[in-house]
């Protein structure tokens, strides 16, 4: 006898919290670190110091370069952290980043692995200002050794980060906080979803809008729109931006012919232009129109609650350049 498998419809904070308890009952050598932790999310609210104490919760000085570095240790001994940060303050720890934990398992001749989950938070789309608002993921995708994953809901945050943390490969794993409330149906029984799978998140016949993070919600809201007007749009999800799906996107295209490509971060050298390069090259004879590339402008964000929505891609902005390339 097949049962339906049971479903709660949760936000994407709990989804996250949810995998990350799953994943501390599942191994002992996974534990959770950052700055303030212990009284923040985790605390009284989300209950994993509650449960797990302050061995596997643990509250970090606030130096991103000192703590992104004590992961690299604590993993190459054998432990599973997973590191809390914003995407803002990854620039306080590159170098931890870039020429400890990309690189250690490449000069080690793979002999050892490097089980570590960097949490990336985007606090962006709030008058947060030009020092918390960065979207710096595209820069992660240039260097070598990281796994780059990029989750735009509850179902798929939960999947891709329990993934995440059985990975032996360092993992940016980044949040875009403009999603943090939004709600999907998750299942209660344990799964997970594998890393460099994109998902269609609406089929269509016209054009493929390729969007990343927290621009699905805006793709597919610019598919609806586009849909009374007689235009059927492709919505993908790359879910996964190193290792990318590239065979999923050049599929949608082959069929549709158009594409419009969609990146919260700054459009020079964003995710969407290369994404745009690999279906230029690879995908060039199914075009049928020239590839539309949409980003943030390429300004620092203003603090200006009026001015800020003026940088990112809208709904509108992206049902736009959809109509351009039916044009």
């Amino acid at each position: 006898m097949v049962t339906e498998t049971q479903t709660r419809n949760i936000t994407y904070t709990q989804a996250i919290n949810e995998a990350m308890r799953e994943e501390m009952r599942f191994d002992e050598r996974v534990f959770i670190m950052g700055e303030d932790i212990q009284k923040g999310v985790y605390g009284a609210s989300g209950g994993l110091f509650q449960e797990f104490g302050g061995e596997r919760v643990r509250d970090c000085p606030l130096s991103e370069n000192a703590f992104f570095g004590a992961a690299v240790g604590a993993a190459a001994v054998g432990m599973r952290p997973i590191v809390e940060s914003l995407s803002s303050f990854m620039w306080v720890g590159m170098d931890q980043l870039v020429s400890q934990a990309s690189k250690m398992r490449y000069m080690f001749g793979g002999q050892v692995n490097l089980p570590i989950v960097y949490r990336a938070a985007m606090y962006y789309g709030g008058s947060m200002a030009a020092h918390h608002s960065d979207r710096s993921h595209p820069l992660f995708m240039n260097i070598p050794g990281f796994k780059v994953v990029f989750a735009s809901n509850a179902y798929d945050g939960k999947g891709l980060l329990k993934a995440a943390i059985r990975t032996d490969d360092p993992v940016i794993f980044w949040e875009d906080r403009t999603i943090l409330g939004a709600r999907a149906e998750v299942p209660e029984e344990e799964y997970t979803i594998p890393l460099g799978v994109a998902d269609v998140k609406r089929e269509g016949t016209d054009a493929t809008i390729v969007a990343i993070g927290g621009m699905v919600p805006r793709a597919l809201a610019a598919a609806d729109a586009l849909a009374s007007e007689g235009i059927s749009a492709e919505v993908i999800d790359p879910r996964t931006l190193v290792p990318l799906d590239k065979e999923a996107i050049l599929g949608s295209v082959a069929k549709t012919g158009r594409l419009v490509v969609v990146d919260m971060a700054h459009k020079t050298c964003s995710a969407a232009s290369e994404i745009a390069a690999i279906v230029a090259m690879e995908g060039f004879w199914d075009l049928q129109a020239p590839i539309q590339r949409l980003g943030t402008i390429n300004v620092h964000i203003p603090f200006s609650p009026a001015l800020e929505p003026l940088c990112y891609p809208t709904d509108e902005s992206i049902a736009e350049a959809v109509r351009v390339t039916m044009s």
